[in-house]
Order: structure tokens, then sequence, then C-alpha cells
């Protein structure tokens, strides 16, 4: 017999956990399904994001800045020191701790909320009956008058380039290398692959990043993405765009073992030999086995499941939200979806505005941004007008020794009305939420240009840029 509950949530990533713990709010009884385990082998909450994707790649981010800033502007600061080390070991160590903090501290929510937690892998069953394979083996069957399916996303893996776990990986493999390679190539010049990138080449890595693409960060507004491309070419980051792998093989044995990869660009076919090779070109909604036959719930092309406007699937009773539905794969995304369908079980109104989600790329310097770019109003015949201001005019970037990059405010040429707001520079994926609340209050740029910044801040590099739009910043020409 099927225990019944009110709200049954398959996965407890972003998206899972936070409908889950909103629908126990709402007073509906609550059970949430996630088969991921720890490096300990015990459940572990949170999803990719927090086990192997946002929250420990932030953490490397942050050891590999510190590392860097030691041999290459400490100095500048009057700061000397002799023989500096990473201790790869111990910098995982610190990395897996966080993990565990975190994915812990999920459980503890979970009890808190009185939030039933189910350690297995879930199926969606006709009926809203939801079937789970326990990590002991045995099963058992729950019910929901709502089920939410919130089954995430797995990394895509190359057929040409099989994923080992050791000399070829995806992000998981690339969070936990157990020394600096000394040659790095990564497939994929993204989020994952600029990031990891990153990390690997502060620590003195060899790292080539190979795009197939020929823009780079096309999704980007063009003049951020270009600015970026320059810093990471400082920094030694060898990036080749319209670089497309059509073969790769692993030779040697050991600690000898070596990567050869093969790609052709406009000069013809070429090959790279590297110790690790990071495959990152993306990633697809895991919905492999989530749903036996005769449930309603339809898959498109993508292996998505289809929703409405509302993550509906059309099926009395069955949602959908986060990396396996359409949109942007990003955790605050899936953040938003789980409790605007929590709220709207529970019969309140909730929605999700697509138009406000902001993206970020956390590397050095850091990119984010909000709305359409200019690229997207022009082909969407929008008139608009822009205002720019660069880090290197603002006095706390300069004093922060943080001066590359600037942010641009793109507006309505009639209304003023905020359309898109593109960061490249020092702490933009916090300052990058200014535009998101201008843009939620369909606000102007005269009224961020009104708004009064602290100085000296970075924020006042945003106050300049809305200036400018309507051509009265006062520390540029206009």
């Amino acid at each position: 017999m099927a225990e019944q509950f009110d709200v049954v949530v398959i996965g407890a990533g972003p998206a899972g956990y936070h409908a889950a713990i909103r629908a126990a709010q709402l007073g509906l009884k609550t059970a949430c399904i996630d088969a991921a385990l720890g490096k300990d082998g015990k459940p572990a909450l949170g999803g990719t994001c927090l086990r192997v994707g946002c929250i420990p790649s932030k953490a490397l981010l942050d050891s590999s800045r510190q590392y860097w800033n030691m041999g290459h502007i400490f100095g500048d600061h009057g700061i000397s020191f002799k023989d500096a080390k990473m201790d790869v070991e111990k910098m995982v160590g610190r990395k897996d701790a966080i993990v565990k903090q975190f994915t812990g501290g999920i459980a503890q929510l979970f009890k808190a909320n009185k939030v039933a937690a189910y350690y297995g892998f879930g199926q969606l069953q006709a009926g809203n009956i939801v079937k789970v394979k326990q990590h002991d083996g045995s099963e058992v069957e729950l019910k929901g008058t709502n089920v939410i399916i919130a089954a995430g996303s797995d990394s895509i893996e190359l057929p040409f380039a099989k994923f080992d776990g050791e000399t070829i990986v995806d992000n998981v493999g690339a969070l936990d290398f157990a020394e600096v390679p000394g040659r790095l190539a990564v497939i994929g010049a993204g989020v994952i692959g600029l990031e990891l990138g990153s990390v690997w080449k502060r620590l003195g890595a060899d790292v080539t990043i190979l795009e197939a693409m020929p823009e780079f960060l096309a999704a980007a507004d063009a003049e951020v993405a270009k600015v970026a491309a320059r810093e990471f070419k400082k920094q030694g980051l060898d990036i080749k765009l319209g670089a497309k792998v059509s073969k790769t093989e692993v030779t040697g044995k050991g600690k000898k073992k070596e990567v050869v990869v093969t790609y052709t660009d406009g000069e013809g076919e070429k090959t790279l030999t590297v110790d690790k090779l990071l495959v990152a070109v993306g990633r697809r909604a895991a919905s492999k086995g989530l749903l036996a036959d005769g449930t309603g719930v339809q898959l498109n092309e993508r292996g998505q499941i289809v929703v409405d406007d509302h993550c509906h699937t059309g099926v009395d009773g069955v949602w959908a939200v986060g990396d396996c539905v359409r949109g942007p794969m990003l955790a605050h995304k899936g953040f938003e979806e789980g409790i605007a369908v929590a709220e709207l079980i529970a019969g309140l109104p909730g929605h999700v505005n697509f138009d406000t989600i902001p993206w970020v790329i956390y590397t050095e310097p850091e990119l984010a941004w909000v709305g359409k770019t200019e690229a997207q109003l022009k082909a969407e015949g929008i008139p608009y007008k822009a205002g720019s201001f660069p880090f290197a005019a603002n006095g706390r970037a300069v004093a922060m020794m943080e001066p590359a990059g600037f942010v641009k405010v793109l507006a309505h040429a009639e209304t003023d009305r905020v359309l898109g707001m593109h960061l490249v520079g020092a702490n933009v994926s916090e300052l990058v939420h200014e535009g998101v609340l201008t843009m939620e209050f369909s606000g102007s740029a005269d009224d961020l240009a009104r708004i009064c910044h602290a100085h000296p801040s970075l924020s006042e590099v945003i106050h300049d840029a809305a200036m400018a739009v309507s051509k009265r910043a006062i520390h540029k020409a206009n």
C-alpha cells in the first residue's frame, strides 16, 4: 500500500529541495526522494549544484585565486613571502568539507520542516504513484496528490571522448584532481570550461580551451565577451575558437597516461597532447528511466519534460521544474520554479519571470548579465540607448587592483525603461542584482541614476553607467 502525501518531490537538487521545503511550510504533507551519494557513500542532498557543481567549484576558484594573487598581485601591495606552495589534497579537502556542511544542512532543514526524505531512485508511475528503489535494494511506493519532478541534469558525454573518471573527465573529475595537471585541455568555452580551466591555470597547469563555435561567449554582450577574452589571454588561458574536436585517444599507463586530442580549425586538422581532458560541452535533462509507461508525461526531442508556463505537465497533479524542463539550466532558476509550484499547489499565486534571471560566470574577472543584449535588441527592432562606465575610473576598483571591465546599461530609447545590464569586472556577480531589481520593478535608467550609491564602492560604476545613458556621467566624457 503506497503511503499518501500531498506532495511528492523527485530530486533534492536546488529546484527539488526548495519545492519540498516550501510545500511543507505551507502545511502540505511532503516527501522528497533523492538518489545521490556523497564521497563517504552516504546520502547527500543538494543535487549537482551543491555536491559537484556551483558550491565546490566556487571553493576551488577562491582557493586558486588566493594562490594566484600571491604570485601576481601581493608584491604590488608590499607583501613578500618565500616558497609559496599549493597543497592540492588540502584544497580539495576544504572543498569537500564545505559540501558536507551544506548537504547536511539540507537534511536538517528537511527534519525541521517535517519533509520525509527517501534515499534511492524514484520513478513516476501512472496515477501519481512514485516507485522508489532504495539504496538497500528494497522498494517503496509513494502516492502524491501532486508530484513535482526535479530530476536535474547530467553532463553530456561525447562519443569520441568517453569519461573514464581519471584522464577524460567531466566537471566531477575536474573538481577532484589529485595534483595539478601539467597540461589540461578543455572541450567547451562555456561556464564550466572557463571556471574550472581558470582554477587549474592559476595553480600552474598549461590550459588549452577548444571551442567549436567561431565566437567567444556568443550568449553574452559582444563587448563584455571581448573584454573577458582579452583578460583571459593575459592570464595565459589559450582559447581556440572554431576548433572542432573529432577524436581522442588515451595512451601510456599509470602516471604516464596522456590524451591525444584531434581537432580541426581554420588551418586544418591538428593534434594536442595533454595529461587531462575536461569535457564541458553542456548538460542534458536527467530523464532516463524517470517515467514508467502510461504516465502521460511527455518528453521533447532533447529529453526535457514538457511543461507549460506554470511548470505543469498537462497530467493532473504532475509538475516539473529545474534543469529537466525548458529554460536556462541555472540553480537559481530552479529555486524559483520549485517555490512557485509549491505555492501554486497551495492555491497561492506563483510565477517566475524569465526576463529577469541573472547569468554569472565566476572567472577573474567575473561576467554577469540580465535582460537583452544589444544584438538582441537590434534583431527585435527595439529602439534603445546605452550607457557604459569602466571600472578603471572607479576609485574602489583601482584601490583593489581590479580595474578591468565595465558596466553597460541598456534602456528603451522612448520610455527609458531598463532592458538589460551587462557587466564584466570585480564582484559583478553581486552587482548584477541592481539590474535585476530595477527590471523587476519596471524601473528606468534615470531611476538608477538618481539613487544615491555609497562612495567609494564598486556599485558606483552602475550609477555612472546609468547616468551615461542620458549623457550626464560625471566621471567620463560623454
